[in-house]
């Protein structure tokens, strides 16, 4: 049957494609090349191809193990592929460092693969496959020199996506920083294949040109083979990739909680709008009172001194109206009896020591002698961390675990340097735009820093006779195969080489590659062995490490490391606390290191230095340089002291009234005291600090002088009785004024001890040394100065010139009086403050600063400004300053494990690893996940991990893990050897981690194999202190996942640092307990141990001012003979006085820490003194109403209160504001001239006008007692 016309041309068309399939089919068969024939001339040690354009060859049966390891996919049937076996080796050889780094995540490295088996061995060579220049023939052979590879756009974007995320744990960058040639910020998927196939790569034997598109081109089909996303499980049945190395398992990002909203009203600070409130409420009831107060008083016509209410008055001693003996409470004769067995204890104790001066003076001598003796083995402690750090706290238990199983933490010596010259010209590169480089990353400003690195490296300082350079203290992790010390600059890019710095790869026309290029590779693969330019220079350190730019650079935007306006150079010295030796070395050099740098003088560079012993020094020099204005602080006081005390009732008798020696010896006595407290604690052991030192003599001056005051004061207004001795006198008065000094002196001396109850070493010992002070200055002064003041009244009455007392003057007696400053108190003051007008001026005026103040108490920065601690013109604040302008990257900061978890078991390794199978809540996941919300956690990168790298390293792809087949020993992968074997096969179960056993075999391998060309996962740079190998190297203990904080510049951020490290730690803790077993995960920072204190410094502080307050309430109800309403107005004016301390830190700027909080616990005791002694004198006043109480009271003491402690401190204190200290001038001058002028106007001002409103009634039995005591006295008239 014919075919129609239509048939015969359907079967001709049917036969064209037919055999266009054929022909097709012909070209997947066929290759590019074969083989390996002659040597690349771009890298002598690799081969290129064999030209061969016919069929795939059968791979011969030695290489069918290696094929289906390296390319499964080519697998199958004859297994007919365009490569021989040495290809395939040559294959493995060049893939061993991406594999090390990528192989974490298999869909990722599945793909990459691909791309280079289809390269390699693929069938189908010549579908996407062009060879595009030949060498010429030799032997018969011709080799290939360029191809072109087709690759689909499509093959290349999914392989990008699976890769890009993927980290490189040690050294905290994604893996693509070091794969791509660039940051992985810049890689792109073109880029990164054109990188890893560019002839000046230093890898690539020959030329290869990728050209993407996923559409044929010029007859080519591209490469456009099947990929893996990273969320996806292969074949094999690896999983899919973890979140820290693919972000498409993660799910919805991080998002940090909000940050909590300030508490608003209305808009406004809420407290400020509650507190203004109440005041006003206060003052509109305060208002009403004195206004129906004055109405009821002009009803009745009343005096100002009247009772309010008819409470005001009660029984005086000159009243015969009422029986008082029949309305005497049981608490108040009670009182009475007590007091009463006070006032005769310390009558006959003081005419004791009065009439036998020279025993109880020598006896004072010999006791004060024995306790001062302790001071021969006084012990200063100026270690800040003994200083802040209990040796209780967490932090402090987290150092020293730290420092026991991984070593201190290294010593820290750096510069930051920047220029005064203007940065260069734009960079022109090949191709791309200009890149801008800063002016320090100027060529002879680099050469220029290279001389001083030199310099500084060939230091030599002297210990003990012997010679010590940086080699013999720094830190070289790869010691003893590499002694370089480990610098962390920028020129160790150039392995600090000048003639490094000068390479240069151009020709007539072009500069292809010079110091520029190479920086900008380093700065994105700082680990890189080898530059994609010629001459290929090393990235890694000198020392074998990575140097990274953050750590070397500052000023820069981002990531454009070449806007960098400033250089650091870090020189890193080991540390030894407990070798006293080794670390006499290191300080030695150091001070070299200083003083170096201070006479080093270059135009164009500015230097911002540091060492670590330098922070110590200046504060140790900073002291040394305030003992200048201390001296003349305290002269000053003794001066005022010594001419204060004297009542010159004539100028005849001006040197005879004078009491300047009795000051003196006051004085000396005040000082004996503290000198007999830090000798005491010196014999129990108790090391001093340089706050007991600068601040118990100033309080024990206060508490003192205060003291003295009042007992010379009272006896110079005394009138001795009719036939009375001078012992019974100054007994007598003793007897009346000893109450009030034991009241005051035991208060301040149980709050102080409750003091030390702080955890803080600084409060506890200042708070031991104090109360003890105190103590030992009250038995001196009822003793030694009694006796001392009975010597002075005998020369006085006896007319001999002060301190010259063998010089008599005639018989000449003057007129007793009474005092200007008395008589100004008594006529003048007094009266006004209690006046019935000034009075609620007076409470309104003070209710407003404390509502004030207690509005501002939570607004009050807790913390410590480090550049307060520094003297005014110290090369630290300049560093500092520099620190915070220039530096992007916090402390290092060490997630640390106990020893007792078990890493050997997969279970184990999941809580902990962070790739391919391990948990999503595991320690270096979640620590990656913190880093994606830095600005909340303050955790800055992903962490460096141990484990990670180790199953990368020990992976039968990698060429890391070899063992000598003879000895078992390991053997490095640079070594060609025959007798190197691979750690493990290359079968399912050897790809699979390392456990129980096999995971001890190999792990001391990895943590002494150096990183190198053909392996760069080897841990003994970055892993060798992080691992702590226990029973012989069978087990594992403790161990460390290290990362780095953001960069923190103020207290609140260190503070915030460090809490939220913990919080993270111990959310890692709880995921990854293991049944039965003891361990916890911490994180330890250098800065820990000096800002733990601030997370619970508000409550220490309320704990201790609180418990000073009871101790006062408690003390003052006993000694005022059980008038707890009288030791409650007390606690309540302290109370008053301590919130406005918080006001007056608030206005002044001054924060709450450790020093502030000695100075309100010092506050405490001083504001007893103020209060204390007004109290009892108005409880022991026997007028008829509280005013004429309060106006006595007032009178009598507060005359002796603003004389001594106020007018002696005043003066001495603005002395502090000249001291060149910055902690003296703001928590010295400032807190102790708001201690003593809130001390002096609240003592003096709000509390007798307290007492008038407020105050006790008279204790009815007292003044039976005082009738019965005065009774048949010459001083009855004056009362009756």
């Amino acid at each position: 049957m014919g075919l129609s016309v239509e048939k015969h041309v359907f079967l001709f068309y049917s036969l064209i494609i037919v055999l266009a399939g054929t022909h097709q089919l012909v070209r997947a068969q066929s290759c590019v090349w074969y083989g390996e024939c002659g040597d690349s001339p771009n890298v002598p040690e690799k081969k290129l191809n064999c030209n061969y354009t016919g069929p795939a060859i059968p791979l011969p049966e030695d290489g069918h193990q290696l094929l289906k390891d390296l390319c499964p996919g080519l697998d199958y049937g004859n297994r007919a592929v365009c490569c021989d076996v040495q290809q395939l080796k040559t294959l493995k050889g060049s893939l061993q460092v991406p594999s090390q780094f990528l192989s974490r995540c298999p869909a990722c490295y599945k793909n990459l693969m691909n791309l280079f088996c289809e390269l390699t061995c693929s069938p189908r060579q010549s579908d996407f496959l062009k060879a595009t220049a030949f060498s010429d023939y030799q032997n018969g052979t011709q080799n290939v020199l360029t191809v072109s590879y087709y690759i689909g756009q499509s093959f290349a974007n999914a392989m990008y996506n699976a890769c890009k995320d993927v980290q490189a744990p040690s050294s905290n960058v994604n893996a693509l920083s070091i794969l791509c040639g660039k940051t992985a910020s810049e890689c792109t998927p073109t880029n990164w294949i054109e990188y890893m196939f560019d002839i000046n790569n230093g890898q690539t034997p020959f030329e290869i040109d990728p050209i993407f598109s996923d559409n044929s081109t010029a007859g080519m089909q591209p490469m456009n083979n099947h990929t893996w996303g990273c969320d996806e499980g292969l074949d094999d049945g690896s999983g899919p990739c973890s979140c820290q190395d693919c972000s498409a398992t993660c799910g919805p990002s991080p998002v940090p909680p909000p940050q909590p909203q300030p508490w608003l009203i209305f808009g406004m600070d809420a407290m400020n709008v509650i507190m203004g409130i109440s005041y006003t409420l206060f003052l509109l009831i305060l208002i009403a009172a004195v206004v129906g107060v004055w109405c009821y008083r002009k009803k009745t016509v009343m005096s100002e001194y009247a009772p309010i209410l008819g409470s005001n008055v009660g029984p005086s001693l000159g009243n015969d109206g009422k029986d008082l003996s029949s309305v005497a409470s049981s608490c108040d004769t009670l009182g009475e009896r007590f007091e009463n067995s006070l006032r005769v204890a310390f009558t006959w104790w003081g005419s004791l020591c009065a009439r036998r001066p020279l025993p109880v003076v020598l006896l004072t001598l010999v006791v004060v002698a024995a306790c001062s003796a302790g001071l021969y083995n006084m012990q200063i402690t100026t270690d800040p961390v003994e200083l802040w750090s209990s040796p209780a706290s967490q932090a402090r238990r987290d150092k020293d675990y730290f420092d026991t199983h991984f070593g201190p933490f290294f010593r820290t010596e750096q510069l930051i340097i920047t220029t005064t010259l203007a940065p260069d010209e734009p960079f022109s590169p090949t191709s791309g735009p200009d890149v801008p480089f800063g002016a320090p990353l100027r060529k002879d400003v680099l050469h220029q820093v290279l001389d001083l690195q030199t310099d500084l490296e060939n230091i030599e300082a002297t210990f003990e006779g012997e010679k010590v350079t940086l080699k013999d203290i720094c830190l070289s992790p790869l010691a003893p195969y590499n002694s370089n010390c480990t610098i962390l600059s920028v020129l160790n890019y150039f392995q600090n080489s000048h003639e490094v710095l000068e390479h240069q790869f151009a020709d007539e026309f072009y500069v292809y590659a010079d110091y520029h290029t190479h920086f900008l590779y380093c700065v994105s693969s700082p680990t890189s062995l080898n530059d994609i330019s010629k001459p290929h220079d090393p990235c890694l350190g000198t020392y074998g490490g990575p140097v990274f730019p953050w750590l070397i650079l500052g000023g820069y935007d981002a990531t454009n490391y070449n806007n960098a306006t400033a250089l650091v150079i870090t020189f890193p010295v080991n540390n030894y606390h407990n070798d006293s030796k080794r670390l006499g070395k290191a300080l030695a050099w150091e001070t070299e290191f200083i003083r170096f740098i201070q006479n080093y003088s270059n135009p164009n560079l500015t230097i911002a230095y540091n060492s670590e012993r330098s922070i110590e020094d200046e504060i140790n020099r900073e002291s040394a340089s305030d003992i200048t204005t201390i001296a003349i602080s305290y002269a000053i006081m003794f001066l005022y002291i010594s001419l204060a005390l004297g009542h010159i009732q004539s100028c005849g008798r001006l040197l005879v009234d004078s009491k300047i020696s009795l000051g003196i010896a006051g004085i000396m006595i005040v000082l004996s005291s503290v000198a007999c407290s830090l000798g005491i604690f010196s014999y129990a052991g108790v090391p001093l600090t340089l706050i007991v030192i600068e601040v118990i003599p100033f309080l024990v001056l206060a508490v003192g002088v205060d003291n003295i005051f009042i007992i010379v004061q009272t006896y110079q207004r005394d009138i001795r009785y009719q036939n009375e001795e001078v012992d019974q006198q100054i007994g007598r008065i003793l007897g009346e004024v000893a109450p009030s000094m034991l009241l005051s002196s035991f208060s301040e001396t149980v709050a102080f001890f409750l003091g030390a109850l702080s955890n803080m070493p600084a409060v506890r010992t200042f708070s031991l040394f104090a109360g003890l002070a105190i103590l030992i200055d009250f038995m001196l002064q009822i003793s030694c100065f009694i006796s001392l003041l009975a010597l002075d009244v005998k020369r006085q009455e006896s007319n001999r010139l002060d301190i010259l007392c063998c010089v008599k003057l005639s018989d000449q007696q003057g007129d007793p009086s009474d005092g200007l400053l008395f008589r100004f108190f008594k006529k003048v003051y007094a009266p006004f403050v209690l006046k019935e007008w000034v009075r609620p001026l007076v409470v309104a005026l003070f209710v407003g600063i404390l509502s004030f103040s207690i509005a501002s108490v939570n607004k009050v920065e807790v913390g410590l400004d480090q550049t307060l601690s520094m003297p005014d013109d110290s090369f630290v604040l300049d560093y500092f300053g520099n620190l915070t302008k220039y530096l992007h990257t916090g402390a290092p900061v060490y997630f640390v494990v106990e020893e007792g978890y078990d890493y050997r078991t997969s279970e184990g390794q999941n809580q902990v690893c962070g790739g391919v199978g391990c948990n999503n809540d595991s320690l270096v996941q979640q620590l990656y996940i913190a880093s994606l919300m830095s600005n909340y956690t303050k955790i800055a990168y992903t962490p460096s991990s141990w484990l990670d790298d180790y199953f990368d390293w020990v992976k039968p792809q990698s060429s890391c893990c070899r063992y000598y087949n003879t000895s078992g020993a390991f053997c490095n992968a640079s070594v060609v050897s025959s007798e190197c074997m691979p750690c493990r096969d290359l079968t399912p179960s050897g790809k699979e981690r390392p456990t129980g056993n096999d995971f001890m075999r190999f792990l001391p391998m990895f943590l002494i194999d150096n990183p190198n060309i053909n392996c760069g996962k080897g841990g003994h740079a970055a892993y060798a202190t992080a691992v702590d190998l226990i029973g012989n190297d069978t087990n594992v203990g403790a161990t460390y996942f290290m990362t780095y904080h953001t960069i923190l510049t103020k207290s609140p951020d260190f503070i915030t640092a460090m809490k939220m490290a913990r919080e993270l730690a111990d959310n890692i803790t709880l995921s990854m307990r293991q049944e039965g077993k003891d361990y916890r995960v911490f994180p330890y920072s250098v800065f820990y141990v000096f800002y733990e204190q601030y997370l619970t410094i508000v409550y220490d502080t309320a704990l201790n001012l609180c418990a000073s307050l009871a101790a006062i309430f408690v003390v003052t109800s006993v000694l005022l003979g059980f008038q707890f309403w009288s030791a409650f107005l007390v606690s309540l004016t302290i109370a008053m006085i301590l919130v406005n301390m918080f006001g007056v830190m608030w206005l002044w700027g001054i924060s709450l820490n450790a020093v502030s909080l000695v100075n309100l616990v010092m506050s405490c005791g001083i504001s007893v003194e103020f209060c204390s002694h007004i109290v009892r004198a108005f409880s022991t006043s026997t007028k008829g109403s509280r005013v004429e109480r309060a106006e006595e009271a007032l009178a009598h003491m507060g005359s002796s209160v603003f004389s001594g402690i106020t007018l002696t401190k005043f003066g001495g204190i603005l002395i502090l504001a000249l001291s060149k200290s910055q902690i003296f001038q703001v928590f010295y001058f400032r807190m102790y001239l708001a201690i003593v002028l809130l001390g002096a106007t609240h003592g003096l001002i709000f509390l007798p006008v307290l007492l008038s409103y407020a105050g006790p009634s008279v204790n009815k039995a007292k003044i039976l007692a005082a009738s019965a005591r005065v009774t048949g006295t010459e001083r009855e008239w004056l009362l009756n």
